[in-house]
């Protein structure tokens, strides 16, 4: 699979560091990589109203006029399944990543090692956003890629996924459950979430990114958090 990657910093030698490091990623598992660079936030988003199509982020957060985070938050509002990483030289900004759903955050300066590996991983759930399902409904069959799903709950013996639409078809919450993967978490009898649209957990809600707030069963808090930090 090719993979479309954008560096954002506005370092040169960074860029450059990181798009050496990125060829080497590429040549170890033999991909086909399309590297471009920018030197701004503003930059960036000025190209991608035009080429919207970037799997993977390579993004600095202390910039010029637009910080790193002010700009994933633009860019998550049209696009929740690029993959963005952080890069920053310093540890206060983990809140926000939370906020944007981001893959990993990397500390400057930029340890080969690990980053090819939080690379692995964003092959991994790039792959994982392909998976589709196909499901009957009242108005026939739907197709939809599991990465749009923000959740899904039940009703009787009917659940509702939320999507880029609400679907609802007579089955189980189980059986949904076995068509998902890691990207979700069952949160009492009638809840399954997808983690990476959760933007902040209570004890008593789950709010996601597009400002949903789902309550959170009773005994739940634990296993939610607990999902979120294994699957970073």
């Amino acid at each position: 699979m090719p993979y479309k990657i954008a560096i954002c910093d506005d370092e040169p030698a960074d860029r450059d560091y990181l798009a050496r490091l990125l060829d080497k990623w590429a040549g170890r598992w033999n991909y086909a990589i399309q590297v471009v660079c920018f030197p701004s936030a503003e930059s960036f988003l000025f190209h991608y109203a035009e080429e919207n199509d970037f799997d993977i982020l390579l993004l600095d957060i202390e910039m010029g006029a637009m910080d790193g985070v002010t700009m994933a938050k633009k860019l998550r509002k049209e696009n929740e399944t690029i993959q963005i990483i952080f890069i920053t030289g310093y540890s206060d900004y983990i809140a926000e990543g939370y906020e944007v759903a981001a893959l990993h955050y990397l500390m400057k300066p930029v340890r080969e090692e690990k980053l090819l590996e939080v690379l692995d991983r964003a092959a991994v759930k790039l792959a994982g956003n392909e998976k589709v399902l196909h499901l009957e409904t009242g108005g026939g069959m739907v197709r939809i890629p599991v990465y749009q799903i923000r959740y899904a709950d039940v009703m009787g013996n009917y659940v509702t996924i939320h999507a880029v639409g609400n679907y609802t078809v007579k089955m189980t919450l189980g059986e949904l459950e076995s068509q998902l993967d890691e990207r979700f978490c069952r949160a009492g009898r009638s809840l399954v979430v997808n983690l990476g649209y959760i933007s902040r957990v209570t004890k008593t809600e789950i709010r996601l990114s597009d400002g949903t707030v789902l309550h959170l069963p009773r005994g739940c808090y634990e296993t939610i958090n607990r999902a979120i930090i294994n699957m970073g």
